[in-house]
């Protein structure tokens, strides 16, 4: 399947926030109501550090995941690339679709200067954690987050 990749357009946030929501850690924290979603997607549009992308197949939305690029003062002053929110439409998981996704934020990364690639998965997701083992990724920490 051909799959393009491009900067998300706030016309893409509903099908956006409906990616986030088709999983069951999504369904318990997305909700239909967009207003909250549109201002956050003006704060993150607005910040060239930042980067929404959009994987799109036949004029459908297909896949989704947020690139922040993070200066930082360790490892003498690298730059990170942290990815977030990675996601892929359920009926078309398993066709390589994730994978064009992290190879696309692999590229912008190398492109912004970043060393490192990182990311964090919920405990629970155990195809994810095979998915990035199987892309190169170490699970080398342990994330912690505190609900504020």
């Amino acid at each position: 399947m051909a799959v393009s990749f491009r900067d998300a357009k706030r016309a893409d946030v509903a099908a956006l926030v409906a990616l986030l929501a088709d999983d069951p850690l999504g369904q318990a924290r997305e909700s239909g109501d967009l207003v909250s979603y549109l201002t956050a997607f003006d704060q993150i549009t607005a910040n060239p550090m930042h980067q929404l992308i959009v994987g799109e197949s036949g004029g459908r939305i297909v896949a989704t995941c947020q690139l922040s690029i993070l200066a930082g003062l360790s490892r003498q002053g690298a730059k990170r690339a942290l990815v977030e929110s990675v996601r892929v439409v359920a009926d078309l998981r398993g066709q390589k679709i994730g994978e064009a996704l992290m190879a696309e934020c692999e590229v912008r990364a190398r492109v912004a200067g970043a060393s490192v690639l990182q990311l964090t998965t919920d405990k629970s997701r155990l195809r994810a954690h095979a998915f990035y083992d199987r892309l190169g990724f170490t699970p080398s920490h342990i994330g912690y987050k505190k609900t504020l």
